[in-house]
């Protein structure tokens, strides 16, 4: 047997190997084209398919992974006529991965014109517009053109090639970047308040009825705060503000007697002493044996005289306190001396002996002057006072001596406590048959002064007796409330200086 034989199966002695086929007619060798006839079945949905997003279909590129398997189609070429796969499949996926079922389709009526895709260019990568049409994202639009303008200016770094447009907004930008930074707040202590950290805490109501709801609801029911509390809410706060320099005279004058002067100096003591937190002292300047010792319970014997020959033995604010008497709304007073004849005595030098005392433990003092201006401890008074309150009556004669009154310090050269005074229209009437026009009173007296206050009469006050303020009418305490924040508005004026006084009004 020659090596040829075992290819010959006739002599190889082997049987022949017939290529069979599932679909072949029997023939050896031969695949039969012909397919029997098989039901058409239907095809189930796939559970695990995702709902066709409804994008347009890509034509295939070759060498394009289109199904996810990292198989990608050959290039086709030529068909082979002998072949019956002219392309080889693409190799089964490993098996479904688990994807969350897709809720179904809801059948779309009859009749309804299915809207038209949008088509794809033919290459995907391709810009959809030109760059020049392209809208700007931010600011104004710039075309391509000048931007690549600007782009060959900074390259060139010449002034010529820059667009108009953007040599404007460069000429801004340089501008912006000369601009002084401004500093950065960092936040501070100082920053967390009360209202800040507590925004939902509400303050108790006054007085009224308001007062009275909140506390039976148990502060549930916080009816807003009236006109009239808030305006009081703002007198107190401008009572208490500091004092600038550490110490503030107030001289209370008038040249008529019999206006109130007197109780209008220990209304307003009494009002900053019940609302400041700090020490005031009200001093009795008049050398005709002042009253302003009957406006208060004494408590001591002790004058002004009294502290004058003690002076040097004082050295803390308990050795002042034997001197003074203090009333119950801690308004403490300096009485003088009953006998008019010693009072006289009492000097300019002597009252800023006393003056140089008190200023190192009160910031308020206020002094009760007399009626005269030429009196020998007058001259002090208005040397050291930094303001002055000037008291007047609702009459004629009354509105004459004030006003004269400020005619002679501007003569003598006290314009400035003239510019600040504060005039007081003392025990107006409500339902008074006086003819006197108080509102051109009141506008002649602010055409001079700072301010000006009327204080409506009181029978408590008339008595002329001790003077409590939890005895004063409603409009009473309301009008010197607003006494003592005008009063007190002169606290924050620097401190007048000595050489301010008139060279020529004798101080001795």
């Amino acid at each position: 047997m020659t090596p040829n034989d075992h290819d010959n199966p006739e002599t190889s002695g082997e049987l022949p190997v017939t290529e069979l086929h599932p679909f072949s007619s029997g023939r050896p060798g031969a695949l039969d084209d012909t397919l029997p006839d098989l039901p058409v079945m239907e095809q189930l949905p796939d559970p695990y398919a995702l709902p066709d997003p409804g994008y347009p279909e890509m034509p295939a590129q070759a060498g394009e992974d289109v199904t996810g398997t990292g198989w990608r189609p050959p290039d086709p070429g030529p068909p082979d006529e002998g072949s019956a796969q002219p392309w080889p499949r693409p190799p089964a996926s490993p098996g479904p991965s688990f994807q969350p079922v897709a809720p179904r389709r809801q059948p779309e009526p009859p009749g309804a014109a299915e809207a038209p895709r949008p088509v794809w260019p033919p290459d995907p990568y391709a810009a959809p517009r030109v760059p020049d049409d392209a809208p700007p994202l931010h600011g104004p639009s710039v075309p391509w053109s000048e931007v690549r303008a600007a782009a060959d200016y900074d390259a060139a770094g010449g002034p010529l090639a820059a667009p108009p447009s953007l040599r404007a907004y460069a000429d801004a930008g340089e501008a912006v970047e000369t601009a002084p930074e401004e500093v950065a707040q960092h936040p501070a202590s100082d920053m967390l308040t009360s209202e800040l950290l507590l925004p939902r805490r509400r303050e108790t109501p006054d007085d009224g009825w308001r007062r009275a709801v909140y506390r039976a609801t148990g502060g549930l029911i916080r009816v807003r705060e009236s006109p009239a509390s808030m305006r009081r809410r703002d007198l107190v706060s401008r009572i208490r503000a500091p004092v600038t320099g550490g110490h503030h005279r107030v001289a209370v004058l008038s040249l008529k007697g019999g206006v109130g002067k007197t109780t209008a100096a220990v209304g307003l003591g009494a009002t900053l002493a019940s609302l400041r937190a700090d020490r005031v002292i009200a001093v009795d300047g008049n050398p005709d044996r002042g009253t302003l010792s009957d406006k208060v319970r004494l408590e001591t014997m002790a004058t002004i005289r009294d502290l004058l020959n003690a002076r040097a033995m004082v050295g803390r604010y308990a050795d002042v306190r034997a001197f003074t008497s203090q009333a119950q709304s801690r308004l403490e007073i300096l009485a003088s001396d009953r006998d008019p004849g010693v009072s006289v005595a009492f000097s300019a030098d002597d009252y800023r002996a006393v003056a140089s005392v008190l200023e190192n433990y009160y910031p308020i003092c206020i002094t009760d002057c007399g009626t005269g201006l030429l009196h020998s401890a007058m001259a002090g008074i208005l040397e050291l006072a930094d303001q002055i309150v000037l008291v007047s009556s609702p009459s004629v004669d009354g509105a004459r001596s004030a006003s004269a009154t400020l005619d002679w310090l501007d003569a003598h050269g006290y314009g400035d406590l003239v510019r600040g005074a504060v005039v007081v229209l003392s025990a107006v009437h409500r339902k008074s048959k006086s003819m006197v026009d108080l509102d051109r009173l009141e506008q002649h007296f602010a055409a001079r002064c700072r301010a000006v206050a009327r204080v409506p009469y009181d029978p408590h006050l008339d008595e002329g007796a001790q003077v409590e303020l939890h005895y004063l009418s409603t409009e009473t305490a309301d009008a010197y409330l607003t006494l003592a924040a005008l009063v007190a508005d002169g606290f924050a004026s620097p401190r007048r200086s000595v050489s301010s006084a008139a060279p020529g009004f004798p101080l001795a």
